[in-house]
């Protein structure tokens, strides 16, 4: 069991989305003792899809697992991280009204058929086990409500990205208008982290469940 928190912004000190991420990563920390895998995509980005991981992805040899080739390595890398972790923290800012390419290429890593989906006539099916996500999104301008000044492609996005592979327990939080006067986004960093505390709580119930049910059973002797 871990926490997997997934960092996308390009910048590092000042970046609301990065300290919108650490405060719930933290918060979770202090009631549930549990090891976090950081996963920085703009100081390690994952590669591009290159011809001969499209030629590993879709080959028979890898749907059967009997050969992986050299150019899953990343990719089986980072799907494991998924697959261990009991809960996910992501946090990246909104680029052209979508995700930042960092963070498409770790959902090219990821998203792979027959390891994570199985496509159907009727659609994908997500192979992996269903466990929480947070989505955390901060935006220069506005992106939600009555005075919106453009589109929301990410959120829609990654949500569907996510239930394609099996998680559909996606939790977005936003944070709007970073680039406005700052008692503006003071207020709206406090909203966030309110919304991120509820989240806090509902996954601490989530995971303490699951350590419960991982902790090992001791057999009772009885006189």
């Amino acid at each position: 069991m871990s926490i997997l928190h997934i960092s996308a912004s390009p910048q590092q000190a000042g970046s609301h989305s990065r300290e919108l991420g650490r405060h719930l990563v933290e918060r979770l920390k202090s009631a549930i003792d549990l090891p976090v895998v950081v996963r920085d995509l703009a100081e390690t980005p994952p590669p591009f899809p290159c011809a001969s991981f499209v030629q590993a992805s879709l080959s028979a040899s890898t749907r059967s697992f009997a050969n992986k080739s050299d150019a899953l390595t990343v990719s089986e890398h980072l799907i494991a991280e998924v697959e261990q972790a009991s809960a996910i923290i992501i946090d990246m800012p909104m680029h052209n009204f979508t995700v930042p390419a960092a963070f498409k290429a770790w959902i090219d890593m990821v998203v792979r058929p027959e390891r994570t989906f199985r496509p159907t006539s009727s659609g994908k099916i997500g192979l992996l086990e269903e466990r929480p996500v947070a989505l955390i999104i901060a935006c220069g301008g506005l992106f939600s409500g009555g005075a919106a000044s453009q589109p929301d492609f990410l959120t829609p996005y990654v949500t569907r990205i996510f239930q394609t592979i099996g998680l559909g327990d996606v939790t977005s939080v936003r944070l709007e208008g970073t680039a406005r006067a700052p008692e503006f986004v003071a207020k709206a960093e406090a909203q966030a982290k309110a919304e991120l505390d509820k989240i806090a709580i509902r996954f601490e119930t989530i995971l303490l469940s699951e350590l419960a049910r991982s902790a090992p059973c001791h057999e009772r002797s009885f006189d």
